[in-house]
């Protein structure tokens, strides 16, 4: 449980800046190569969980150039839980971009002129108009992004192999390999636990930067 909260934590805070700041730019930018932009953005939910997982592995395998050239350096990334938190932040990214994208683009951009009239900056403006009136877009996605990571099987199986266990791996095994209905059973109820908890926390936050009118 630790392992996997432990990932789903990190995936979310690492990737909450990235997404944000991404979200933004497809939000403001009109130019040419955003449908681009997009579709690349898009590939990770397109496709398949395998066929992410198989690509990931290659590509830190120590026969790649960026596994080689970490292995050299004495960092191993395939098989620990460091490669299960670059898959979780490849799969989970979209989600981020795409509800902060959406949130950007219902913020009435007036709204930011008449704060730039009263004196505010860029920087100013954004984190005191922009930013907390897209915060509920911002939790969601924040929320899609450590749920997912809480409940990912089958890229973990793939990256992680035997030497570690994530609650979604042990409930597998609890049911196919182990046949022990009870363990898997128990697993079951603290990931439903937990995604309530996830759903309760973000609909708390949401109604609480909710605009009043």
């Amino acid at each position: 449980m630790f392992l996997t909260i432990r990932i789903a934590a990190l995936a979310t805070v690492l990737l909450l800046p990235i997404g944000v700041a991404a979200g933004v730019v497809l939000a403001r930018y009109r130019g040419p190569g955003k449908s681009v932009a997009e579709t690349v953005l898009s590939l990770p939910l397109v496709l398949p969980p395998t066929a992410v997982g198989i690509l990931l592995l290659r590509a830190l395998s120590r026969q790649s150039a960026v596994g080689g050239w970490l292995a050299v350096r004495g960092i191993e990334v395939v098989f620990t839980w460091k490669a299960v938190l670059l898959a979780t932040m490849t799969m989970a990214f979209p989600l981020l971009v795409r509800s902060a994208r959406t949130a950007f683009e219902e913020v009435d951009p007036r709204l930011v002129g008449i704060a730039r009239t009263l004196g505010c900056g860029h920087l100013r403006a954004f984190f005191r108009v922009t930013l907390p009136l897209t915060m509920p877009g911002v939790i969601a996605g924040v929320a899609f992004v450590f749920s997912m990571s809480v409940s990912m099987y089958v890229i973990p199986t793939l990256l992680m192999g035997d030497r570690f266990k994530t609650l979604s791996i042990l409930v597998a095994r609890s049911f196919l390999f182990m046949r022990d209905r009870s363990l898997g059973s128990t697993v079951s109820v603290v990931l439903l636990v937990i995604a309530v908890a996830v759903v309760v926390a973000s609909a708390l936050l949401a109604r609480r930067w909710q605009p009043t009118r």
